[in-house]
């Protein structure tokens, strides 16, 4: 799992390279209240509106990654505003796809599987796969990526299956 933890680059374009087709599930779009961690990456007052994207990726229909992106509400008027269309894409395509778009050290991170954060990721897994995710799927990282000083985070969190797979560039057809 180390080497997905840590590879640099673009989390679509490595999980597309592993099979024929590449989906991005989108779970829910909406305004929500931003956790103590994402406040603290952010550096975001207390109060204000924050938009949250909660997504699986699948590739050839195997959920292997649950991903959450949080930002401020006001970005989203601004250097994010790209993200309301966003829709079924992958975020990869607006984060790399702009070269003023900086990314913080990936910092990978062992959920507490009675957290807030993995309950939650249970529930939505169960709810869109139609099983319970693995007791083993703990592992995340996190990084904060910067366009125009307005900031977004991104944690994603990995299946178990994900760790016999190496983690390598390519292109695959998406859906």
């Amino acid at each position: 799992m180390r080497a997905w933890l840590r590879a640099p680059g673009s989390l679509s374009r490595r999980l597309a390279a592993l099979g024929e087709r590449y989906e991005v599930q989108v779970l829910r779009q909406t305004v929500a209240p931003l956790r103590a961690a994402e406040k603290r990456a952010l550096g975001l007052p207390r109060r204000g509106c924050t938009v949250v994207r909660e997504v699986i990726l699948r590739v050839d229909g195997e959920p292997l990654v649950w991903a959450r992106s949080a930002l401020h509400g006001a970005a989203l008027a601004g250097p994010w505003k790209a993200l309301k269309g966003l829709g079924a894409k992958p975020l990869g395509h607006l984060l790399y796809a702009d070269r003023r778009v900086a990314r913080s050290e990936l910092q990978p991170r062992r959920l507490a599987r009675h957290g807030h954060t993995w309950r939650q990721m249970a529930g939505q897994w169960e709810a869109a796969t139609g099983a319970p995710p693995s007791a083993l799927m703990l592992w995340s990282r996190n990084s904060v990526f910067t366009r125009q000083g307005a900031q977004l985070r991104v944690m994603e969190l990995f299946a178990p299956t994900l760790a016999a797979q190496t983690p390598r560039r390519g292109r695959a057809r998406r859906r």
